[in-house]
């Protein structure tokens, strides 16, 4: 989400989803797009950090 813009306001791009509902818990996300936007400077949150190490 972009910091800049109110709380409820949606995402820049989705890179993948998570589903802790289901056993196993479902884990999927693009690891290419989430090391460019790393690189260009986007913090994970601490949960998001430990799902996709």
């Amino acid at each position: 989400t972009d910091s800049r813009k109110r709380r409820d306001s949606g995402w820049i791009e989705s890179i993948g989803y998570y589903n802790p509902m289901v056993e196993p818990n479902v884990v999927n996300f693009n690891k290419e797009r989430l090391d460019y936007w790393k690189s260009v400077g986007a913090k994970l949150s601490d949960r998001v950090a430990q799902i996709t190490k």
